[in-house]
């Protein structure tokens, strides 16, 4: 038995081996920082270092949770992602139903790749780009737009209406195509002698994508869903700061626990509230995800994460 454990373990050597390197990063990058947990029960002396300093208990917990913000951030965060997560989920398996459609191999490397542009832009850059449609003098929004509608210019960076609307439709434009890629792949793996039986029996390309596509690629967007709860605290420093330019006027439907926190972090120099934060966020999304996934489990066992 020793000699067959020696010699499978062998055999796998040069698998472990091509391994190594992403594990090594895997440890070095998710878990060795997990050590800087106890900054967030301690108040941090620079001269005396991390394990030096003196422990706080809670208070950088009650720093960041009995402001007066504290409300707006946590309300802005949930929502916004809530609205991500729903129409991002939609729209991205929208777009792989028609990717599916397309059956030439070079026009749908052509709209892959456009799909998967915005996703590569840096989010300073798409700060300007939305600047260069929303300024008030010269965007185009105010300049073209509005007048051949006959409205009035809109001053965007003052007006906090608008910006749930503007942030929701970046954040679409921004990811919906890169997350249509793992639905576009499950949309691939269908057999396709299922929509031939389907044509043959009548079925139109509505009913093939309404009785074939969503039901056979359901257990993927359950995956999905359930990996985007664990982000549900937290957001998009640039989408939420820079987009937005940093204007006051409309903090209060663009502060996040994320933006708060750096506005605190800038201003206090308060490490400790900033971990304190960051472990909020990861601790409430760790259990969401295994509440979510327990209801899932208990409804269809096969379509849970574990």
């Amino acid at each position: 038995m020793a000699v067959k454990h020696k010699s499978g373990l062998r055999s796998q050597l040069p698998f472990l081996l091509i391994a190594l390197p992403g594990l090594l990063y895997l440890v070095i990058n998710n878990y060795l920082p997990m050590f800087g947990m106890v900054i967030a029960f301690k108040k941090i002396d620079y001269a005396k270092g991390i394990l030096s300093s003196p422990w706080v208990g809670l208070d950088n917990f009650k720093f960041l949770f009995q402001t007066s913000d504290a409300f707006i951030m946590i309300r802005n965060t949930v929502l916004y992602n809530l609205a991500f997560i729903v129409l991002g989920t939609v729209c991205a398996v929208f777009i792989a139903v028609l990717m599916a459609e397309v059956s030439k191999m070079f026009a749908a490397r052509f709209f892959q790749a456009g799909l998967l542009l915005p996703n590569l832009v840096s989010m300073v850059i798409v700060a300007y780009l939305v600047y260069a449609l929303l300024t008030p003098e010269t965007g185009l929004i105010n300049t073209s737009v509005l007048p051949a509608l006959g409205l009035e210019p809109v001053n965007w960076y003052t007006e906090s209406k608008y910006w749930p609307f503007i942030l929701t439709i970046t954040q679409l434009w921004k990811t919906a195509g890169y997350s249509s890629i793992v639905y576009i792949a499950s949309i691939a793996g269908i057999d396709t002698g299922i929509y031939e039986s389907a044509r043959i029996d009548g079925a139109g390309k509505l009913r093939q994508i309404f009785h074939i596509t969503l039901p056979m690629i359901k257990p993927t967007v359950i995956i999905m869903l359930l990996m985007s709860i664990g982000r549900i605290f937290a957001s998009d420093f640039g989408l939420f700061s820079q987009v937005p330019m940093n204007s006051g006027a409309l903090f209060n439907v663009t502060q996040t626990i994320d933006t708060y926190v750096y506005r605190g972090l800038m201003q206090y120099g308060n490490v400790g509230m900033s971990s304190a934060a960051g472990l909020f966020q990861s601790v409430v999304g760790f259990v969401l995800v295994i509440t979510a996934n327990y209801a899932v489990r208990r409804v269809n066992p096969e379509n849970s994460l574990f």
